[in-house]
């Protein structure tokens, strides 16, 4: 085994010659006369080597970080299920079942209270939902914190674990300024004919929540957040969603937004910029995407068009 060994910027103090480290033993040596200062060192970083960021963090020393996704952050050990001991020999059938005992007991003592019990199963769904709809470990650990700080402040017992889930991941999506409904999350746990019922539980509970904890940061999203998510969706060109941008930055200081749905809005102004390109886009598909009805579509570019008074210069697109 080739030794590893760095050179340091100290020296000996016996030949003040330079000290090099020995990292497999935690020792310093002196490269001219070989004493060897006994200073424990310690080495910090990953277990393996990885050029990957996922699987250097999956390898670093002591797990590398808690999450609050779980419900004892995980920090916990676990007893593995193995017939062999430390030194790779095999165990006797009575210490094995012992092992096992000791196992179902931990399993029990972690999770021993009612309260630890709806925290597991609530982290439980909360991963469940990010992980189907593809949500990012910010909104995961963020939708965890959210839940931690109601079941704090707020009796959740008795309330349905599924709906203050969705709820609590709809809290973080806000945080994080990432557009999802309420819709869009109870699709992934419900079936069709629960949908309506479990939509306006956690719409209810949100409600609740928002009411009696005061101090939960939802910013307001932009409309131009919900009118770039729209034209992904319809496959829009990438005129009609600048132009529409631009026509939603001109008009903002109006009060069109006021008390109404940013996605009728934002629907609005795509088919306005689609209108205005030439672009052939029916109402029809864009109010299913955003949501709403027809007539919504309709009334809200009757008011853009009618409360605003637009000058736009369109260039011309060069065909090749």
């Amino acid at each position: 085994m080739i030794m590893s060994i760095m050179k340091l910027q100290k020296n000996c103090s016996e030949c003040n010659a330079l000290l090099i480290n020995d990292t497999n033993n935690g020792e310093l040596i002196c490269s001219s006369c070989g004493i060897v200062v006994m200073e424990q060192l310690v080495y910090h970083g990953p277990e393996i080597k990885n050029i990957d960021t996922v699987e250097k963090m999956k390898n670093s020393r002591a797990t590398g970080q808690t999450t609050y996704s779980q419900h004892d952050l995980g920090i916990s050990t676990d007893i593995s299920i193995s017939s062999k001991d430390f030194n790779g020999k095999p165990i006797n059938s009575q210490m094995a079942n012992q092992m096992n005992n000791l196992r179902k007991w931990q399993q029990r003592v972690r999770i021993s209270t009612s309260k630890e019990r709806r925290l597991a199963n609530v982290l439980t769904k909360i991963n469940e939902i990010c992980q189907n709809m593809s949500l990012s470990k910010n909104i995961l650990e963020t939708a965890s914190r959210v839940y931690r700080n109601i079941d704090s402040k707020i009796n959740v017992k008795g309330k349905s674990i599924t709906s203050i889930a969705i709820t609590a991941v709809y809290i973080a999506c806000k945080q994080c300024n990432v557009i999802r409904s309420l819709e869009e999350i109870c699709k992934q746990t419900s079936s069709p004919k629960e949908m309506r019922s479990k939509v306006k539980l956690a719409s209810r509970y949100y409600r609740v929540i928002t009411m009696e904890i005061g101090n939960i940061n939802l910013p307001i999203l932009a409309i131009d957040k919900y009118i770039s998510k729209i034209a992904n969706i319809t496959n829009t060109g990438t005129r009609v969603e600048r132009l529409a941008l631009e026509i939603s930055d001109k008009t903002k200081n109006y009060n069109t937004a006021e008390g109404k749905s940013p996605n009728g809005i934002a629907a609005a102004y795509l088919y306005i910029s689609a209108t205005l390109l030439g672009h052939n886009i029916l109402q029809k598909d864009v109010s299913q995407i955003a949501g709403v009805t027809e007539v919504t579509i309709r009334n809200r570019c009757r008011e853009i068009l009618t409360n605003n008074k637009l000058k736009l210069i369109i260039k011309p697109q060069i065909k090749s």
